[in-house]
């Protein structure tokens, strides 16, 4: 019997590594384990990865072999899984196992030239991985939340990519899910060698869908973002792990220097990540001049940990929470691209990104270019077009139009209305908010905890340009006769691989009724934002 989650939150979760972990029963990781200060891998950034190559890379080579492996994972299991629940990768009610699924060999699947790019929406490559073990996904779970890679080789198009580095990536879409089935997985294509990569790519990001049966939405949403702002591509691939299928994953582009250099013709500049966290604070509050860690907690930086980069991610948070309405875009301009920055907001709410900036002040990207101007712009995009499960991190409410006790929401072009959402009546912290398909494009206006929507949106001309762009958006991708042909190829695509799929995370009718699900969401969401 296996052990699953239906209904996720990260308290369960907690609970559940306390029933099956006993040493999890303790409050945060074992003494002398874990991060932060005293702990096994030292100080350690948002989300506390252990940090355990150091500690066990005996030959120096800056990565674990097999041998090396064994030994931290002998000692995780000792001291709990570091994370208890980490390692085992889900909980709640009882099931069997799945069945595994069919064995493939890079002969019996398309290949396709280099001339495909490797992001081509009428492309479904299969992505062939070789670990070392049999026990690879007992190896992927026991690493989670550390910093050592398990290696794998790649087979893509017939060509073989050797020593990549791989790791399960993902927050909830990782707790929630139990072993056997599907996890979202990282890809480290130059591992080992530098400069190894397909088709430009050094890094690749398979996505399990979580909370989205459909397996469409993170295709659709960053497919409707790129025609705004820079935003990662994406499509779907084919996975077999070992010889076995492990069926079809949506592919998203890494937010990496390679992207960089694609939107901004350059790799200079300084990038962040904003994780995922429960009443983490990652809106772009002003924390003060002295709070450096606090700022260090929330923002996960991807470049270079320099003094020069964090002062500019500072001043923006200052000049942003403290500067006048009326002064606000003329001090803002040199230093954020603030019509870039409306569209992300426009897109979001639009679109109800019910795990991005509006809801939960996280799951975005931040780059810093090299003249000294901040680009917001998407990351997650799996729990978009509507309501999906909203078994996310943490608790979420609100009533209809995403207000806090069932406001009404207000209509594009009004005026903001009185409360907020997201924090509780007044801009007060309240409960993570979960959108439909009336949610108000105005949720937020008193909400202190997301500056970008409370300030920008406060200044009468940013406001009007900002409700410019949800009418575009709604008009353009809220129309089903766009979508429809869009949803048809995508399904057509994927369905035979869904069907046949053992380790998928829901049903084959699920994935079918989706589609009815989210054109019904569509034609919703466009008529209450264009009546």
């Amino acid at each position: 019997m296996r052990i699953t989650f239906r209904s996720f939150t990260l308290a369960a979760a907690v609970a559940a590594a306390t029933t099956f972990t006993p040493i999890a029963a303790q409050q945060g990781p074992p003494p002398g384990f874990g991060p932060g200060p005293g702990g096994m891998g030292g100080p350690g950034g948002p989300g506390g990865e252990i940090k355990l190559v150091a500690r066990f890379d005996k030959n120096g080579d800056n990565r674990l072999n097999t041998e090396e492996r064994k030994a931290a994972r002998a000692e995780l299991a000792q001291n709990g899984g570091g994370r208890g629940f980490g390692r085992m990768g889900g909980g709640g009610e009882l099931r069997e196992p799945p069945a595994p699924g069919a064995r493939l060999t890079p002969a019996e699947v398309k290949s396709y030239p280099a001339s495909v790019p490797f992001y081509d929406s009428k492309a479904l490559r299969t992505i062939f991985f070789q670990f070392e073990t049999e026990d690879w996904e007992k190896e992927l779970l026991a690493f989670n939340n550390t910093d050592v890679e398990v290696p794998a080789t790649l087979t893509i198009d017939g060509k073989v990519y050797k020593d990549v580095g791989v790791h399960f990536r993902g927050a909830s879409s990782f707790f929630a899910v139990p072993e056997g089935q599907k996890h979202s997985i990282n890809v480290a294509l130059d591992f080992v060698h530098d400069g190894q990569n397909v088709g430009g790519y050094r890094t690749l990001n398979l996505l399990n869908a979580h909370e989205d049966p459909t397996f469409l939405r993170t295709v659709l949403y960053l497919q409707a973002a790129r025609e705004y702002l820079p935003a990662p591509k994406a499509n779907f691939v084919r996975v077999v792990i070992n010889g076995e299928s492990w069926g079809v994953y949506p592919s998203a582009q890494q937010f990496n220097k390679d992207f960089v250099n694609e939107w901004f013709k350059t790799t200079d500049g300084a990038r962040w990540k904003v994780p995922g966290s429960p009443n983490g604070r990652g809106g772009l509050e002003y924390l003060g001049e002295n709070n450096l860690a606090q700022y260090k907690r929330i923002y996960e930086i991807k470049t270079k940990d320099d003094a020069k980069s964090w002062d500019a991610l500072v001043r923006l948070t200052r000049v942003l929470n403290e500067t006048p309405a009326d002064t606000l875009e003329a001090a803002l301009a040199p230093i954020l691209d603030v019509d870039q920055t409306l569209k992300f907001l426009a897109i979001e709410t639009t679109l109800v990104n019910n795990d991005g900036y509006w809801t939960r002040a996280s799951d975005y990207s931040i780059y810093l270019d090299a003249k000294g101007r901040f680009h917001i712009m998407p990351h997650d995009a799996n729990e978009t077009f509507g309501p999906s499960g909203g078994r996310g991190m943490g608790p979420r409410g609100g009533g209809p139009g995403g207000r806090p006790g069932g406001a009404p929401g207000g209509m594009p072009g009004m005026p903001p209305p009185p409360g907020g959402g997201g924090r509780g009546p007044g801009g007060g912290r309240g409960p993570m908010m979960m959108g439909n398909a009336e949610l108000d494009p105005l949720v937020g206006l008193n909400d202190a905890g997301k500056p970008l929507r409370s300030k920008l949106l406060a200044v009468p001309a940013l406001r009007d340009r900002y409700l410019k762009y949800v009418r575009e958006i709604a008009s353009t991708w809220l129309d089903w006769n766009k979508l429809q042909p869009l949803v048809a190829q995508y399904q057509s695509l994927i369905a035979n691989d869904v069907k046949a799929d053992t380790r998928k995370l829901e049903s084959f009718e699920a994935f079918e009724a989706g589609v009815n699900t989210l054109k019904s969401f569509v034609e919703r969401r466009q008529a209450f934002l264009l009546k």
